[in-house]
């Protein structure tokens, strides 16, 4: 008796995958994502069968996310039975599986790109626990697996870092999965571990800047490690933006290599900078802090064996230029301290910087800097080039997004940007054309689209905006051109709402394949900063630009800004354009919803998504909580105890 006897609800979709394989019609009960999951690998060129070589990714010298969860992998892994286990980055390249592989143990990427419909993927781009049975794959040897996969987050900024899964025989019914509480164990047990370890290098971090400024708060301090900032009161005026970003640089460098870089005996000569964002210290004199979304890690102590125990002993010296590791030994040699170093500031930084390596238990977490200003020269009045604002942003979902969108932005074929209004689907539109000047059509400015083909034979490109209000007739023309000319230069935004129309969807459909999702301003809190400059008007000769309090940072990074980086745009154009003060924007200059911010804290992107979601759920079921449980999927208990969490936030 086969796997597929034991399934029979399971029986019409393996042969409705069978006629999709063979181009013939389908039935209309196919479940519209999994339609959609083996229409892109399809479009992707994926082989059901696996004919050919398999994919080897490239996979990191040394996984942070492999090392902080192989101890709750390696607890777990006696518990799985017959089935198997995987660990994958935030690119679906498979780090770690352990347990009897069903099917193909050689697909070591599990990007629908390379072996098509999985549970890893969906996790991925759901950021939920995400199941998938036998003939949803579209590949031949996963016919009789069945898989559940849970989404890894980072416990500061709510990222997707990688996935968990277990894989197993094909499971008699369509879920739930029996290994699902097994992958939601050991995903909560591995972002326990990634939680303490961001708070240990947190705290190693404060450490070792607190002793770099135990000389005076004349002394301009700044320490990174990657995702933390901690400046100091002298070090605001130098920290620009410019700065703190080669700053980055240096200690993303340290960390990835494990040791200092060579050391540069060469200093910019030229002066100037400004800064953009004023930081201000707390109220008992601590630094001002900075948070950015890399994962990284923090500061670090030092280690001596002691030579009667041979115990590790560990401390910091100070070398005159911020923390300096001091390694002593039991022979009673002298201590020698980490080497200090400079590193090359932008030409108008109109400061130098000394650099000092940060460790913790052997391993390079961040540094500290020692900023001195330099003499000051006679300024040269110059426009300094702005930075694209549809490329402004380093957060994590930001940074996919436009890299996606620049990969298939070089095969000159249809894209899709969908995402909420005003979230810069268009800007990034004409960024990916460069200094081609496209054919225009908004259909929400005319729903008849009044293009044709022979327009674009030569090789022009369209930007059609607003797809979601073109007339129906221009649906089906648009269709068409795409069945007949698929290598069609044409790039589409689309913002959902409504359920779209039977004609609509296969446009979708169509587009999936070579689509990206814009993230909305929310989910991207930390790119606030970045914005601000870039939609700030230049200011007048010889006026400062608009810089911010730390407090009014905060506000703005808390709001959940509906209107995306549109609204973003219109607050700081007015208060550019309005002010009739000096000196830093304060909080109580912003509108009133920006300014009375959340009650309690800062949702991270996956709580807003989420409290989004059962709001809806509970409007669309006149506040009936058993109801919007069952169509949100969890217990009732879970939804109240999330409304309990949620209670004092806006």
């Amino acid at each position: 008796m086969t796997t597929l006897d034991h399934s029979p609800a399971l029986a019409p979709l393996r042969r409705a995958r069978e006629r999709f394989l063979s181009g013939r019609p389908l039935p209309d009960d196919v479940p519209d994502e999994v339609l959609a999951a083996w229409r892109r690998a399809r479009f992707f060129g994926v082989r059901h069968d696996l004919d050919g070589p398999v994919h080897e990714p490239e996979l990191p010298a040394d996984s942070a996310l492999l090392e902080a969860a192989r101890p709750a992998l390696d607890r777990i892994a006696p518990a799985l039975g017959h089935s198997a286990m995987l660990l994958t980055d935030e690119r679906l390249r498979v780090l770690w599986t352990t347990g009897e592989v069903p099917g193909d143990d050689r697909c070591r990427d599990l990007s629908e790109r390379e072996v098509g419909h999985n549970s890893a993927a969906l996790a991925l781009r759901t950021r939920r626990r995400a199941e998938v049975h036998g003939p949803e794959h579209f590949l031949d040897v996963w016919q009789d697996v069945s898989a559940v996969s849970v989404p890894l987050l980072a416990p500061d900024s709510g990222q997707v870092l990688g996935t968990v899964t277990v894989a197993s025989a094909l499971c008699a019914g369509c879920g739930p999965h029996p290994g699902a509480a097994l992958a939601e164990a050991t995903a909560t047990a591995v972002e326990a571990e990634l939680l303490a370890r961001s708070r240990t290098a947190e705290r190693v971090l404060l450490d070792a800047y607190t002793r770099a400024t135990t000389h005076g708060p004349a002394r301009a301090i700044v320490a990174l490690d990657g995702r933390n900032r901690l400046i100091s009161e002298a070090a605001v005026r130098l920290a620009t933006p410019q700065v703190l970003a080669a700053l980055e640089r240096s200690s993303t460098s340290e960390r990835a290599s494990g040791a200092r870089p060579a050391q540069d005996s060469r200093m910019p000569q030229a002066s100037g900078g400004g800064s953009v964002v004023e930081r201000s210290n707390d109220a008992g004199g601590g630094p001002a802090v900075e948070r950015s979304n890399d994962a990284g890690g923090g500061p670090a102590v030092e280690r001596s064996n002691d030579a009667e125990g041979g115990r590790s002993r560990e401390r910091q010296a100070d070398t005159g230029c911020g923390s300096a590791l001091e390694r002593s030994n039991p022979a009673g040699r002298r201590p020698v301290p980490e080497q200090s170093y400079g590193v090359t500031l932008p030409a108008d930084a109109g400061c130098t910087a000394e650099i000092t390596p940060v460790r913790h238990e052997g391993r390079i977490l961040g540094i500290v800097a020692v900023l001195e200003a330099r003499a000051a020269e006679v300024p040269v009045p110059r426009l300094v080039p702005r930075p694209a604002l549809a490329l402004a942003g380093g957060s994590v979902p930001w940074r996919h997004a436009v890299a996606r969108a620049v990969e298939l932005a070089r095969v000159h074929e249809p894209l899709l940007l969908t995402g909420e209004r005003g979230s810069g689907k268009t800007a990034l539109a004409r960024e990916l054309l460069g200094g081609t000047v496209p054919l225009v059509a908004d259909a929400a400015e005319s729903p008849e689209l009044g293009v044709k083909y022979s327009e674009l034979a030569d090789g022009r490109p369209l930007l059609l905006r607003h797809a979601e209000r073109l007339a129906q007739p221009d649906v089906a023309a648009l269709n068409s051109l795409l069945d007949e000319h698929p290598d069609v230069y044409l790039l589409v935004t689309y913002t959902p709402g409504t359920p779209p129309g039977p004609c609509f969807q296969r446009l979708l459909d169509t587009l999936a394949a070579r689509s990206v999702t814009v993230p909305a301003l929310r989910e991207r809190p930390e790119d606030v900063r970045e914005l601000l400059p870039v939609l700030a008007p230049r200011p007048a000769p010889g006026q400062p630009p608009l810089t911010w309090t730390l407090d009014a940072l905060r506000a703005l990074e808390e709001h959940p800004w509906p209107g995306n980086v549109t609204e973003l745009a219109h607050v700081v154009r007015a208060l550019a354009e309005h002010r009739r003060v000096t000196g830093p924007v304060r909080r109580a200059e912003l509108p009133d919803p920006v300014r009375e911010g959340p009650a309690a804290r800062r949702l991270s992107p996956m709580e807003h998504a989420e409290r989004t979601a059962i709001l809806a759920a509970l409007r669309r079921h006149g506040g009936n909580k058993a109801r919007a449980a069952a169509a949100l999927g969890i217990g009732r208990a879970t939804l109240y105890r999330k409304l309990r969490g949620y209670r004092d936030l806006p």
